[in-house]
């Protein structure tokens, strides 16, 4: 665990609003030290993402947690990969135990105890207290990441094969499972040119990786999950988080951390989702920071601000980040 709250990431420090791949490889310095280089990264916030993971699956599992046609050969690689990264790299949280006809995960953070069969079926145990589906939900609810998986089929064409969402920005598990990487990033504007070339890029992320990427936006709140459909005991309009008020500005930053580890045996990619929140009345504070946000905002297209939920709240925002 990080000896800070959270680690911090800022991905429009050149002052531009940009539609890449962005990759960099994993382990590439952004600052954080020794975290930089984990795909699954715990810090001093792991019991609120454990709890809003669990308020989650309260409401529906299925709206949050989906699968497509999903292998158990790969679901048991999948599972066998997690549980060596988190006992490997953090081990004061994680202790694996193999015997005779199970594999024992014992996970300190949440009291879980995780039984496996020899495929890496998810066995009852008696501190199975979420009722875990399978190996992958049961592993999706001991780290503080979002997670899916992407399968490549011999002939090239690719499939959302598995999504464990429970922090969704406004899109929803239950819309993407099954569909292939462009039709599910079609409704982004500037995807054009990236999914022309989305066969090419997906076969350099599954053989050469891993590699790590961000993708930002403004909230009206901290809340990790904006599922576009609003829980049936919240407001619709106040759940999206898409209402700036100059006279009570709550503002915050929210990134997304995305690794994607590729798997040329089972030919599947994993990408894992780490949301970040960041108060954007303490960075506004910092001069280089507050202009990198104004200038980022600027260079927005009409369709990406739209799409963002920014459009009205935008003149508000940048007379607010002016001011300071």
């Amino acid at each position: 665990m990080t000896n800070q709250e959270q680690n911090f990431y800022f991905p429009l420090r050149k002052g531009r609003y940009e539609v890449t791949p962005g990759l960099y490889k994993l382990g590439t310095d952004f600052g954080n030290g020794d975290d930089d280089a984990l795909i699954f990264q715990i810090d001093a916030n792991f019991t609120r993402y454990r709890q809003e993971k669990i308020s989650a699956r309260q409401e529906r599992l299925d709206k949050y947690y989906c699968t497509d046609a999903l292998s158990p050969t790969t679901q048991a690689y999948i599972a066998r990969f997690i549980i060596h990264q988190l006992c490997q790299k953090h081990p004061e949280f994680f202790r694996y135990e193999q015997q005779k006809d199970h594999h024992h995960l014992s996970c300190r953070l949440t009291g879980d105890e995780l039984i496996f069969g020899p495929d890496y079926k998810l066995l009852p145990s008696r501190t199975n207290n979420q009722n875990y589906r399978d190996c992958l939900d049961a592993l999706a609810m001991q780290v503080q990441e979002d997670m899916a998986l992407v399968e490549i089929s011999s002939a090239g064409t690719n499939r959302i094969s598995a999504l464990h969402l429970c922090f969704p920005n406004h899109w929803a598990a239950e819309d993407k499972i099954g569909q292939s990487f462009v039709h599910s990033h079609a409704p982004v504007p500037g995807m054009a040119k990236i999914n022309q070339q989305a066969d090419q890029l997906l076969a350099s992320l599954l053989k050469r990786g891993p590699f790590v990427r961000f993708a930002w936006g403004l909230t009206n709140d901290e809340r990790l999950n904006h599922h576009p459909i609003a829980p049936i005991d919240h407001d619709a309009v106040q759940w999206q988080g898409r209402h700036f008020d100059p006279t009570h500005p709550e503002l915050y930053l929210r990134v997304e951390r995305q690794v994607i580890q590729g798997f040329p045996t089972i030919n599947t990619l994993l990408f894992t989702i780490r949301t970040y929140l960041y108060d954007v009345a303490i960075l506004k504070q910092t001069a280089v920071n507050r202009q990198a946000l104004f200038s980022a905002l600027q260079t927005m297209s009409a369709e990406t601000l739209h799409y963002k939920g920014l459009a009205q709240n935008l003149p508000a925002i940048l007379a607010w980040l002016e001011n300071s």
